[in-house]
């Protein structure tokens, strides 16, 4: 008999998760389980799960320890690749593909003890709304994998090994293109701008000029 678990889905508000999360708390809900879903974490109640998803905030530990499971979903082999948009940092880099992993959270930025890692891959061609795609599913795919498989995935949970590295913030500054380079250059940059919240720009005399990327399907 599967176990109905109690389950809390938390992100940023202004989150771009948000429209895959609605469709992820609906396939918990159609399941028969009972799910809050909110956009700061819940620190008057407990639940069984808690998928902390594109959610910023630090959590004290005394707060996470009101829950059986605290879990964080991060686009890099843990340890390596800690910090702020990992995806993002590893396109840029050039890989085609990224390892994305489901933990534990802890006090500690990126730090719990590893569940799952699966597999992204890329072709190379997506643009910004294409990546969040392929990374949604697999974010949503590994949630709904730890609450159908439990008990084994919890027995064969392991620390994290390995030196880390750290990726830092990005800003509305990371998104400059550099005018001596050549678009191929800088595709991978193009690639992962936000056309509204950060758009590719440049300077040219003394002028700042915004760059807009869409594909164009014939």
């Amino acid at each position: 008999m599967r176990k109905m678990y109690k389950i809390a889905v938390i992100s940023d508000k202004e989150s771009w998760i948000n429209p895959y999360l609605c469709y992820f708390v609906q396939q918990l809900q159609s399941k028969g389980y009972e799910v809050f879903r909110g956009y700061e974490f819940d620190k008057k109640n407990s639940y069984d799960i808690v998928f902390l998803l594109s959610y910023s905030q630090i959590i004290k530990r005394k707060d996470l320890a009101r829950n059986r499971h605290n879990l964080v979903v991060h686009e890099s082999d843990l340890p390596k690749g800690k910090g702020w948009s990992p995806l993002t940092w590893q396109i840029l880099e050039g890989k085609s593909s990224c390892v994305i992993t489901l933990f534990e959270a802890d006090e500690k930025v990126d730090n719990g003890e590893i569940y799952l890692q699966r597999i992204m891959n890329f072709a190379g061609n997506e643009l910004i709304d294409e990546l969040r795609e392929i990374q949604a599913r697999h974010t949503i795919e590994m949630c709904i994998e730890f609450i159908c498989d439990y008990e084994n995935i919890i027995r064969n949970v392991r620390p994290q090994v390995g030196i880390a590295t750290h990726y830092p913030r990005r800003t509305l500054k990371d998104s400059e293109l550099d005018v001596q380079q050549t678009i191929e250059e800088q595709f991978n940059l193009l690639r992962i701008v936000d056309n509204e919240k950060y758009p590719a720009y440049f300077y040219m005399h003394g002028q700042k000029y915004i760059i807009k990327i869409y594909k164009h399907n014939s």
